[in-house]
């Protein structure tokens, strides 16, 4: 994760935000809290493709701003797909996964973030149907992050 982060022009550096590439470092510890899942695509051949983190318990999220404030939740953070396995499906169907286990909660949103330096990333969750949501918006740093919000719907009876 570290190496997909550090190379987004535009995102800062190791050495200008080192205690953010550390928690990359050590993302499996996330796994360790309440109700989250560190989730992993892997190819054929057992390569990571990509990773997310899901949080099914937004007290755990650990971000910036009131996100962690939200009811009837899930969050999405730190989803990472190597450069050679761009474009092929791969950061959508782990955020598809992360959507999906928040149905299975019947949590009423997700909740993610990222930068002006993420666009990819950016425009697959408008696609997905994630709409902008300015209150979940904090500065990490001197770096703004902006928020995002996706109503899932009331499955029909």
């Amino acid at each position: 994760m570290c190496n997909v982060y550090s190379a987004l022009p535009g995102f800062p550096s190791p050495t200008e935000q080192p205690a953010y590439y550390e928690m990359l470092i050590n993302i499996g510890a996330f796994a360790r809290k309440p109700d989250t899942e560190v989730l992993v695509a892997l190819s054929a051949a057992d390569e990571l493709l990509g990773g997310v983190v899901y949080f099914g318990d937004m007290a755990e999220y650990g971000s910036g701003g009131s996100a962690t404030q939200e009811q009837d939740a899930s969050g999405v953070r730190l989803l990472a797909v190597s450069p050679a396995a761009r474009s092929q499906g791969v950061g959508k169907a782990l955020t598809h996964a992360c959507i999906e286990r928040a149905r299975q909660r019947h949590h009423k949103h997700v909740v993610l973030h990222t930068t002006e330096a993420m666009q990819i990333a950016w425009g697959m969750y408008q696609r997905l149907g994630f709409e902008r949501a300015t209150d979940l918006d904090f500065m990490q740093e001197k770096l703004p992050v902006f928020g995002f919000r996706l109503r899932l719907e009331e499955p029909s009876k």
